[in-house]
Protein backbone atom coordinates (compact mmCIF):
# COMPACT_ATOMS: atom_id res chain seq x y z
CA UNK A 1 0.00 0.00 0.00
CA UNK A 2 2.81 2.41 0.88
CA UNK A 3 4.53 1.68 -2.44
CA UNK A 4 1.40 2.42 -4.47
CA UNK A 5 0.79 5.71 -2.68
CA UNK A 6 4.48 6.65 -3.09
CA UNK A 7 4.39 5.91 -6.84
CA UNK A 8 1.24 7.95 -7.30
CA UNK A 9 2.71 10.92 -5.43
CA UNK A 10 5.98 10.74 -7.38
CA UNK A 11 4.06 10.44 -10.66
CA UNK A 12 2.06 13.54 -9.73
CA UNK A 13 5.20 15.49 -8.85
CA UNK A 14 6.95 14.41 -12.07
CA UNK A 15 3.87 15.40 -14.06
CA UNK A 16 3.94 18.87 -12.52
CA UNK A 17 7.67 19.20 -13.18
CA UNK A 18 7.23 18.13 -16.79
CA UNK A 19 4.44 20.66 -17.19
CA UNK A 20 6.70 23.32 -15.66
CA UNK A 21 9.53 22.27 -17.99
CA UNK A 22 7.24 22.48 -21.04
CA UNK A 23 6.09 25.94 -19.95
CA UNK A 24 9.67 27.08 -19.45
CA UNK A 25 10.60 25.68 -22.87
CA UNK A 26 7.73 27.45 -24.59
CA UNK A 27 8.36 30.89 -23.14
CA UNK A 28 12.15 30.54 -23.25
CA UNK A 29 12.06 29.63 -26.94
CA UNK A 30 9.94 32.65 -27.77
CA UNK A 31 12.12 35.01 -25.74
CA UNK A 32 15.38 33.54 -27.06
CA UNK A 33 14.13 33.74 -30.63
CA UNK A 34 13.08 37.37 -30.25
CA UNK A 35 16.31 38.34 -28.47
CA UNK A 36 18.45 36.65 -31.11
CA UNK A 37 16.48 38.21 -33.96
CA UNK A 38 16.82 41.68 -32.39
CA UNK A 39 20.53 41.12 -31.93
CA UNK A 40 20.94 39.85 -35.48
CA UNK A 41 18.95 42.76 -36.88
CA UNK A 42 21.20 45.23 -35.07
CA UNK A 43 24.36 43.51 -36.27
CA UNK A 44 23.10 43.18 -39.84
CA UNK A 45 21.91 46.81 -39.81
CA UNK A 46 25.39 47.95 -38.79
CA UNK A 47 26.93 45.88 -41.55
CA UNK A 48 24.43 47.24 -44.08
CA UNK A 49 25.29 50.79 -43.09
CA UNK A 50 28.96 50.03 -43.55
CA UNK A 51 28.29 48.51 -47.00
CA UNK A 52 26.17 51.54 -47.93
CA UNK A 53 28.97 53.88 -46.94
CA UNK A 54 31.44 51.91 -49.05
CA UNK A 55 29.29 52.08 -52.17
CA UNK A 56 29.63 55.31 -54.14
CA UNK A 57 27.10 54.57 -56.86
CA UNK A 58 24.72 51.62 -57.22
CA UNK A 59 25.39 51.20 -60.93
CA UNK A 60 29.18 51.36 -60.45
CA UNK A 61 29.43 48.14 -58.42
CA UNK A 62 30.02 44.98 -60.37
CA UNK A 63 29.09 41.47 -59.41
CA UNK A 64 32.62 40.41 -58.35
CA UNK A 65 32.91 43.41 -56.10
CA UNK A 66 29.46 42.76 -54.69
CA UNK A 67 30.37 39.15 -53.93
CA UNK A 68 33.54 40.23 -52.15
CA UNK A 69 31.55 42.67 -50.04
CA UNK A 70 28.87 40.00 -49.35
CA UNK A 71 31.51 37.51 -48.23
CA UNK A 72 33.01 40.08 -45.89
CA UNK A 73 29.57 40.99 -44.47
CA UNK A 74 28.51 37.36 -44.11
CA UNK A 75 25.29 37.51 -46.10
CA UNK A 76 23.60 37.82 -49.47
CA UNK A 77 24.05 41.34 -50.94
CA UNK A 78 21.50 43.08 -53.17
CA UNK A 79 21.84 46.54 -54.72
CA UNK A 80 18.56 48.26 -55.68
CA UNK A 81 18.14 51.51 -57.62
CA UNK A 82 15.82 54.22 -56.47
CA UNK A 83 13.06 53.00 -58.78
CA UNK A 84 13.18 49.52 -57.26
CA UNK A 85 15.10 47.81 -60.02
CA UNK A 86 17.64 45.22 -58.83
CA UNK A 87 21.09 46.04 -60.17
CA UNK A 88 23.20 43.34 -58.48
CA UNK A 89 22.34 40.26 -56.38
CA UNK A 90 24.95 37.83 -55.16
CA UNK A 91 22.47 35.00 -54.81
CA UNK A 92 20.49 35.23 -58.08
CA UNK A 93 20.43 36.70 -61.58
CA UNK A 94 19.49 40.35 -61.13
CA UNK A 95 18.13 40.62 -64.68
CA UNK A 96 15.41 38.11 -63.97
CA UNK A 97 14.37 39.49 -60.57
CA UNK A 98 11.20 41.50 -60.16
CA UNK A 99 11.04 45.10 -59.04
CA UNK A 100 11.71 45.45 -55.26
CA UNK A 101 10.15 48.84 -54.70
CA UNK A 102 7.22 47.21 -52.85
CA UNK A 103 9.39 45.28 -50.42
CA UNK A 104 8.82 46.76 -46.92
CA UNK A 105 12.51 46.97 -46.01
CA UNK A 106 13.34 48.52 -49.46
CA UNK A 107 10.50 50.99 -49.18
CA UNK A 108 11.80 52.22 -45.80
CA UNK A 109 15.38 52.37 -47.11
CA UNK A 110 14.32 54.40 -50.16
CA UNK A 111 12.61 56.73 -47.69
CA UNK A 112 15.99 57.22 -46.02
CA UNK A 113 15.47 54.91 -43.01
CA UNK A 114 16.81 51.39 -42.31
CA UNK A 115 14.26 48.61 -42.53
CA UNK A 116 14.09 44.85 -42.01
CA UNK A 117 11.70 41.96 -42.66
CA UNK A 118 11.54 38.17 -42.40
CA UNK A 119 9.96 36.26 -45.27
CA UNK A 120 10.49 33.48 -47.77
CA UNK A 121 12.53 34.44 -50.82
CA UNK A 122 10.55 34.29 -54.05
CA UNK A 123 13.75 33.61 -55.96
CA UNK A 124 15.45 30.97 -53.78
CA UNK A 125 12.38 29.61 -51.98
CA UNK A 126 13.90 29.73 -48.43
CA UNK A 127 13.21 32.19 -45.57
CA UNK A 128 15.64 35.12 -45.04
CA UNK A 129 16.17 37.96 -42.65
CA UNK A 130 16.36 41.05 -44.89
CA UNK A 131 17.96 44.30 -43.67
CA UNK A 132 18.12 47.35 -46.00
CA UNK A 133 19.79 50.78 -45.66
CA UNK A 134 19.76 53.87 -47.92
CA UNK A 135 22.78 54.73 -50.09
CA UNK A 136 23.59 56.99 -53.02
CA UNK A 137 21.25 56.21 -55.92
CA UNK A 138 19.14 53.61 -54.11
CA UNK A 139 19.39 51.04 -51.29
CA UNK A 140 21.68 48.29 -50.10
CA UNK A 141 20.25 45.09 -48.64
CA UNK A 142 21.88 42.22 -46.77
CA UNK A 143 19.98 38.88 -46.40
CA UNK A 144 20.85 36.24 -43.82
CA UNK A 145 19.26 32.75 -44.07
CA UNK A 146 16.69 32.33 -41.32
CA UNK A 147 18.04 28.83 -40.68
CA UNK A 148 20.88 30.54 -38.77
CA UNK A 149 18.29 31.99 -36.42
CA UNK A 150 16.63 28.62 -35.92
CA UNK A 151 19.98 26.92 -35.33
CA UNK A 152 21.02 29.46 -32.72
CA UNK A 153 17.61 29.37 -31.00
CA UNK A 154 17.69 25.54 -30.91
CA UNK A 155 21.13 25.64 -29.25
CA UNK A 156 19.95 28.19 -26.69
CA UNK A 157 16.79 26.14 -26.08
CA UNK A 158 18.77 22.93 -25.52
CA UNK A 159 21.08 24.62 -23.03
CA UNK A 160 18.16 26.11 -21.12
CA UNK A 161 16.30 22.77 -21.03
CA UNK A 162 19.37 20.94 -19.75
CA UNK A 163 19.99 23.59 -17.11
CA UNK A 164 16.35 23.54 -16.00
CA UNK A 165 16.28 19.73 -15.83
CA UNK A 166 19.44 19.75 -13.72
CA UNK A 167 17.89 22.40 -11.49
CA UNK A 168 14.85 20.13 -11.03
CA UNK A 169 16.94 17.20 -9.73
CA UNK A 170 17.13 18.49 -6.10
CA UNK A 171 13.40 19.20 -6.27
CA UNK A 172 12.77 15.62 -7.44
CA UNK A 173 14.89 14.20 -4.61
CA UNK A 174 13.14 16.41 -2.05
CA UNK A 175 9.76 15.44 -3.52
CA UNK A 176 10.71 11.75 -3.22
CA UNK A 177 11.55 12.20 0.47
CA UNK A 178 8.33 14.11 1.15
CA UNK A 179 6.28 11.62 -0.89
CA UNK A 180 7.79 8.75 1.08
CA UNK A 181 6.92 10.47 4.37
CA UNK A 182 3.37 11.32 3.25
CA UNK A 183 2.76 7.86 1.77
CA UNK A 184 3.86 6.18 5.00
CA UNK A 185 1.42 8.29 7.04
CA UNK A 186 -1.38 7.78 4.53
CA UNK A 187 -0.81 4.02 4.54
CA UNK A 188 -0.99 3.97 8.35
CA UNK A 189 -4.22 6.00 8.33
CA UNK A 190 -5.77 3.79 5.62
CA UNK A 191 -4.84 0.66 7.57
CA UNK A 192 -6.43 2.18 10.68
CA UNK A 193 -9.58 3.03 8.70
CA UNK A 194 -9.67 -0.59 7.54
CA UNK A 195 -9.51 -1.76 11.17
CA UNK A 196 -12.41 0.54 12.06
CA UNK A 197 -14.40 -0.69 9.06
CA UNK A 198 -13.78 -4.27 10.22
CA UNK A 199 -15.21 -3.40 13.65
CA UNK A 200 -11.94 -3.18 15.59
CA UNK A 201 -12.67 0.04 17.46
CA UNK A 202 -9.86 -0.63 19.95
CA UNK A 203 -7.25 0.12 17.27
CA UNK A 204 -5.33 3.36 17.81
CA UNK A 205 -3.02 5.43 15.63
CA UNK A 206 0.41 6.50 16.93
CA UNK A 207 0.41 10.29 17.41
CA UNK A 208 3.62 12.04 16.34
CA UNK A 209 4.04 15.80 16.45
CA UNK A 210 1.52 18.56 16.11
CA UNK A 211 1.31 18.63 12.32
CA UNK A 212 -1.81 17.89 10.30
CA UNK A 213 -1.19 14.13 10.42
CA UNK A 214 -0.88 14.27 14.20
CA UNK A 215 -4.14 16.21 14.46
CA UNK A 216 -5.81 13.73 12.09
CA UNK A 217 -4.50 10.82 14.19
CA UNK A 218 -5.92 12.38 17.35
CA UNK A 219 -9.27 12.97 15.64
CA UNK A 220 -9.44 9.39 14.36
CA UNK A 221 -8.44 8.03 17.79
CA UNK A 222 -11.17 10.11 19.43
CA UNK A 223 -13.65 8.83 16.84
CA UNK A 224 -12.57 5.23 17.47
CA UNK A 225 -12.89 5.74 21.25
CA UNK A 226 -16.39 7.19 20.85
CA UNK A 227 -17.39 4.31 18.57
CA UNK A 228 -15.93 1.83 21.05
CA UNK A 229 -17.89 3.35 23.93
CA UNK A 230 -21.06 3.40 21.82
CA UNK A 231 -20.64 -0.23 20.76
CA UNK A 232 -19.87 -1.35 24.31
CA UNK A 233 -22.93 0.54 25.57
CA UNK A 234 -25.07 -1.06 22.86
CA UNK A 235 -23.67 -4.49 23.76
CA UNK A 236 -24.44 -3.88 27.42
CA UNK A 237 -27.95 -2.71 26.55
CA UNK A 238 -28.39 -5.70 24.25
CA UNK A 239 -27.24 -8.06 27.00
CA UNK A 240 -29.54 -6.34 29.47
CA UNK A 241 -32.45 -6.66 27.04
CA UNK A 242 -31.64 -10.33 26.53
CA UNK A 243 -31.56 -10.85 30.29
CA UNK A 244 -34.83 -8.98 30.69
CA UNK A 245 -36.36 -11.05 27.92
CA UNK A 246 -35.20 -14.25 29.60
CA UNK A 247 -36.56 -13.00 32.94
CA UNK A 248 -39.85 -12.07 31.28
CA UNK A 249 -40.18 -15.47 29.63
CA UNK A 250 -39.24 -17.27 32.86
CA UNK A 251 -41.67 -15.07 34.76
CA UNK A 252 -44.52 -15.82 32.37
CA UNK A 253 -43.75 -19.54 32.49
CA UNK A 254 -43.50 -19.56 36.29
CA UNK A 255 -46.67 -17.51 36.78
CA UNK A 256 -48.54 -19.74 34.35
CA UNK A 257 -47.29 -22.81 36.18
CA UNK A 258 -48.13 -21.38 39.61
CA UNK A 259 -51.62 -20.39 38.51
CA UNK A 260 -52.34 -23.61 36.64
CA UNK A 261 -52.23 -25.92 39.69
CA UNK A 262 -54.69 -24.07 41.98
CA UNK A 263 -56.97 -23.20 39.05
CA UNK A 264 -57.03 -26.80 37.91
CA UNK A 265 -57.77 -27.92 41.46
CA UNK A 266 -60.58 -25.36 41.87
CA UNK A 267 -62.07 -26.29 38.51
CA UNK A 268 -61.85 -30.02 39.18
CA UNK A 269 -63.42 -29.99 42.60
CA UNK A 270 -66.06 -27.46 41.46
CA UNK A 271 -67.08 -29.77 38.61
CA UNK A 272 -67.15 -32.72 40.99
CA UNK A 273 -69.48 -30.84 43.34
CA UNK A 274 -71.73 -29.78 40.45
CA UNK A 275 -71.87 -33.38 39.21
CA UNK A 276 -73.51 -34.51 42.46
CA UNK A 277 -71.00 -34.40 45.27
CA UNK A 278 -72.54 -31.18 46.57
CA UNK A 279 -75.25 -33.15 48.35
CA UNK A 280 -72.85 -35.77 49.75
CA UNK A 281 -71.92 -34.75 53.32
CA UNK A 282 -68.95 -37.10 53.21
CA UNK A 283 -67.20 -35.02 50.47
CA UNK A 284 -68.82 -31.64 50.03
CA UNK A 285 -67.25 -29.88 53.03
CA UNK A 286 -63.80 -31.36 52.30
CA UNK A 287 -64.00 -30.36 48.62
CA UNK A 288 -65.12 -26.83 49.52
CA UNK A 289 -62.21 -26.57 51.94
CA UNK A 290 -59.79 -27.56 49.17
CA UNK A 291 -61.37 -24.98 46.86
CA UNK A 292 -61.05 -22.32 49.54
CA UNK A 293 -57.41 -23.25 50.21
CA UNK A 294 -56.51 -22.90 46.51
CA UNK A 295 -58.46 -19.63 46.24
CA UNK A 296 -56.47 -18.26 49.19
CA UNK A 297 -53.29 -19.45 47.51
CA UNK A 298 -54.27 -17.58 44.34
CA UNK A 299 -55.02 -14.46 46.39
CA UNK A 300 -51.60 -14.63 48.11
CA UNK A 301 -49.85 -15.18 44.79
CA UNK A 302 -51.69 -12.23 43.22
CA UNK A 303 -50.90 -9.99 46.17
CA UNK A 304 -47.22 -10.98 46.15
CA UNK A 305 -47.00 -10.34 42.40
CA UNK A 306 -48.54 -6.90 42.79
CA UNK A 307 -46.21 -6.09 45.69
CA UNK A 308 -43.14 -7.24 43.77
CA UNK A 309 -44.23 -5.25 40.70
CA UNK A 310 -44.68 -2.07 42.76
CA UNK A 311 -41.26 -2.47 44.35
CA UNK A 312 -39.42 -3.21 41.09
CA UNK A 313 -41.06 -0.25 39.35
CA UNK A 314 -40.34 1.96 42.38
CA UNK A 315 -44.01 2.67 42.89
CA UNK A 316 -43.95 1.34 46.45
CA UNK A 317 -44.32 4.42 48.62
CA UNK A 318 -41.77 4.31 51.46
CA UNK A 319 -41.64 6.78 54.33
CA UNK A 320 -38.33 6.70 56.16
CA UNK A 321 -38.44 7.51 59.86
CA UNK A 322 -36.33 6.54 62.88
CA UNK A 323 -37.64 3.40 64.65
CA UNK A 324 -36.50 1.29 67.55
CA UNK A 325 -35.16 -2.05 66.31
CA UNK A 326 -36.39 -3.71 69.49
CA UNK A 327 -39.92 -2.53 68.80
CA UNK A 328 -39.85 -3.71 65.19
CA UNK A 329 -38.63 -7.19 66.22
CA UNK A 330 -41.19 -7.46 69.00
CA UNK A 331 -44.06 -6.51 66.66
CA UNK A 332 -42.93 -9.07 64.06
CA UNK A 333 -42.64 -11.78 66.74
CA UNK A 334 -46.13 -11.01 68.04
CA UNK A 335 -47.57 -11.46 64.53
CA UNK A 336 -46.15 -14.98 64.06
CA UNK A 337 -46.26 -16.15 67.67
CA UNK A 338 -49.66 -17.92 67.37
CA UNK A 339 -48.45 -19.90 64.32
CA UNK A 340 -45.15 -20.75 66.03
CA UNK A 341 -46.95 -21.91 69.19
CA UNK A 342 -49.26 -24.07 67.11
CA UNK A 343 -46.18 -25.67 65.48
CA UNK A 344 -44.46 -26.16 68.89
CA UNK A 345 -41.65 -23.72 68.08
CA UNK A 346 -39.80 -21.39 70.46
CA UNK A 347 -39.30 -17.73 69.56
CA UNK A 348 -36.52 -15.55 70.94
CA UNK A 349 -34.95 -12.15 70.26
CA UNK A 350 -31.33 -11.05 70.57
CA UNK A 351 -30.42 -7.37 70.73
CA UNK A 352 -26.95 -5.87 71.06
CA UNK A 353 -26.36 -3.40 73.89
CA UNK A 354 -27.73 0.06 73.28
CA UNK A 355 -30.99 -1.01 71.61
CA UNK A 356 -30.00 0.12 68.06
CA UNK A 357 -32.26 2.46 66.16
CA UNK A 358 -32.81 2.32 62.40
CA UNK A 359 -34.10 4.64 59.68
CA UNK A 360 -36.69 2.72 57.71
CA UNK A 361 -40.25 2.30 56.53
CA UNK A 362 -41.85 0.35 59.37
CA UNK A 363 -44.41 -1.43 57.16
CA UNK A 364 -41.73 -2.55 54.73
CA UNK A 365 -39.50 -3.87 57.55
CA UNK A 366 -42.53 -5.61 59.07
CA UNK A 367 -43.11 -7.38 55.74
CA UNK A 368 -39.42 -8.35 55.50
CA UNK A 369 -39.40 -9.86 58.99
CA UNK A 370 -42.79 -11.53 58.45
CA UNK A 371 -41.59 -13.24 55.27
CA UNK A 372 -38.35 -14.43 56.88
CA UNK A 373 -40.08 -15.60 60.09
CA UNK A 374 -42.83 -17.28 58.06
CA UNK A 375 -40.22 -19.22 56.07
CA UNK A 376 -38.39 -20.18 59.26
CA UNK A 377 -41.61 -21.50 60.81
CA UNK A 378 -42.49 -23.51 57.68
CA UNK A 379 -39.15 -25.28 57.46
CA UNK A 380 -38.35 -25.78 61.17
CA UNK A 381 -39.61 -29.05 62.72
CA UNK A 382 -41.58 -29.11 65.94
CA UNK A 383 -39.51 -28.39 69.03
CA UNK A 384 -37.12 -26.12 67.12
CA UNK A 385 -36.09 -22.58 67.90
CA UNK A 386 -36.32 -19.38 65.87
CA UNK A 387 -34.25 -16.36 66.87
CA UNK A 388 -34.53 -12.80 65.54
CA UNK A 389 -31.85 -10.29 66.45
CA UNK A 390 -29.95 -7.15 65.47
CA UNK A 391 -26.43 -5.78 65.94
CA UNK A 392 -24.55 -2.61 64.86
CA UNK A 393 -22.59 -2.72 61.60
CA UNK A 394 -21.02 0.70 61.07
CA UNK A 395 -23.53 3.09 59.49
CA UNK A 396 -26.01 0.19 59.32
CA UNK A 397 -27.68 -2.27 61.62
CA UNK A 398 -27.50 -5.95 60.66
CA UNK A 399 -30.75 -7.82 61.37
CA UNK A 400 -30.92 -11.62 61.27
CA UNK A 401 -33.42 -14.46 61.56
CA UNK A 402 -31.95 -17.82 62.59
CA UNK A 403 -33.74 -21.15 62.68
CA UNK A 404 -32.84 -24.74 63.64
CA UNK A 405 -34.46 -26.29 60.60
CA UNK A 406 -33.13 -28.69 58.00
CA UNK A 407 -30.91 -26.09 56.34
CA UNK A 408 -30.38 -25.35 52.65
CA UNK A 409 -28.04 -27.24 50.29
CA UNK A 410 -25.03 -25.19 49.13
CA UNK A 411 -25.97 -25.50 45.45
CA UNK A 412 -29.32 -23.77 46.12
CA UNK A 413 -27.93 -20.75 47.99
CA UNK A 414 -26.97 -18.58 44.94
CA UNK A 415 -30.51 -18.74 43.51
CA UNK A 416 -32.43 -18.54 46.74
CA UNK A 417 -33.64 -14.95 46.21
CA UNK A 418 -34.87 -15.50 42.65
CA UNK A 419 -38.57 -15.30 41.91
CA UNK A 420 -40.41 -18.64 42.14
CA UNK A 421 -37.24 -20.49 43.13
CA UNK A 422 -37.91 -23.22 45.70
CA UNK A 423 -35.51 -25.62 47.39
CA UNK A 424 -38.24 -28.18 48.09
CA UNK A 425 -40.89 -27.41 45.47
CA UNK A 426 -43.43 -30.02 46.56
CA UNK A 427 -43.27 -29.13 50.23
CA UNK A 428 -43.31 -25.38 49.51
CA UNK A 429 -46.56 -25.63 47.57
CA UNK A 430 -47.98 -27.95 50.23
CA UNK A 431 -47.25 -25.29 52.86
CA UNK A 432 -48.86 -22.58 50.74
CA UNK A 433 -45.72 -20.73 49.65
CA UNK A 434 -45.81 -18.56 46.53
CA UNK A 435 -42.07 -18.61 45.79
CA UNK A 436 -41.94 -14.79 45.88
CA UNK A 437 -41.33 -14.09 49.57
CA UNK A 438 -37.52 -13.96 49.48
CA UNK A 439 -37.54 -11.98 46.21
CA UNK A 440 -39.78 -9.38 47.90
CA UNK A 441 -37.37 -9.32 50.86
CA UNK A 442 -34.39 -8.67 48.55
CA UNK A 443 -36.12 -5.77 46.78
CA UNK A 444 -37.42 -4.15 49.97
CA UNK A 445 -33.97 -4.32 51.58
CA UNK A 446 -32.42 -2.80 48.44
CA UNK A 447 -34.96 0.04 48.64
CA UNK A 448 -33.47 0.79 52.11
CA UNK A 449 -29.95 0.90 50.59
CA UNK A 450 -29.19 -2.37 52.36
CA UNK A 451 -28.00 -5.87 51.44
CA UNK A 452 -29.34 -9.36 52.11
CA UNK A 453 -27.53 -12.71 52.42
CA UNK A 454 -27.95 -16.18 53.84
CA UNK A 455 -25.76 -18.66 55.68
CA UNK A 456 -26.85 -22.27 55.87
CA UNK A 457 -25.67 -25.84 56.02
CA UNK A 458 -27.77 -28.90 55.41
CA UNK A 459 -28.97 -30.28 58.75
CA UNK A 460 -27.72 -27.27 60.76
CA UNK A 461 -30.39 -24.66 60.13
CA UNK A 462 -30.26 -21.31 58.27
CA UNK A 463 -29.61 -17.67 59.11
CA UNK A 464 -30.87 -14.83 56.91
CA UNK A 465 -29.16 -11.44 57.30
CA UNK A 466 -30.19 -8.01 56.03
CA UNK A 467 -29.02 -4.47 56.80
CA UNK A 468 -30.92 -1.25 57.52
CA UNK A 469 -29.55 2.32 57.76
CA UNK A 470 -28.56 3.35 61.28
CA UNK A 471 -28.44 7.03 60.35
CA UNK A 472 -30.22 9.33 57.95
CA UNK A 473 -27.08 9.85 55.83
CA UNK A 474 -27.04 6.14 54.95
CA UNK A 475 -30.46 6.30 53.28
CA UNK A 476 -30.64 5.92 49.48
CA UNK A 477 -29.79 9.17 47.67
CA UNK A 478 -32.27 8.72 44.78
CA UNK A 479 -35.47 8.82 46.82
CA UNK A 480 -38.40 10.60 45.07
CA UNK A 481 -38.90 14.20 46.15
CA UNK A 482 -42.45 13.41 47.19
CA UNK A 483 -41.14 10.95 49.79
CA UNK A 484 -38.37 12.78 51.70
CA UNK A 485 -36.79 11.30 54.81
CA UNK A 486 -38.48 12.71 57.86
CA UNK A 487 -36.48 14.13 60.73
CA UNK A 488 -36.60 12.96 64.32
CA UNK A 489 -39.75 14.05 66.16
Amino acid sequence: MTGRIFLKLIAGVLGLLLLALATVDYFTTRVAQQVYIDSLVRQTTDKTHMVALSVDRIDAVGLPTARAIAAAAGGRLTLIRGDGRVMVDTGANAATMENHASRPEIRRALEGKPGWAIRRSGTLGIPFLYVAAPCRGGAVRLAVPYSQVETQVAQIRAKILISTALAFLPAILLAAVVARWISRHFATIMAHAGELAAGNFRARLPISGGNEFGQLARTLNDTAANLQRTVEQLELEHSALERLERVRKDFVINVSHELRTPLASIQGYTETLLDGALGDPQYNVRFLGIIRHNAERLARLTEDLLTLSRIEQKRQKLEFEPHSMAGLLEEAMDLVRPIATKSSLSLATELAAGAPEVWCDSEAVSQILSNLLDNAIKYTPAGGTIVAGARPAGRFVEVYVRDSGAGIPAEDLPRLFERFYRVDKARSRELGGTGLGLSIVKHLVAAHNGTVRVESRAGEGSTFFFTLPAEEAALPQDMPESEPAMGRP
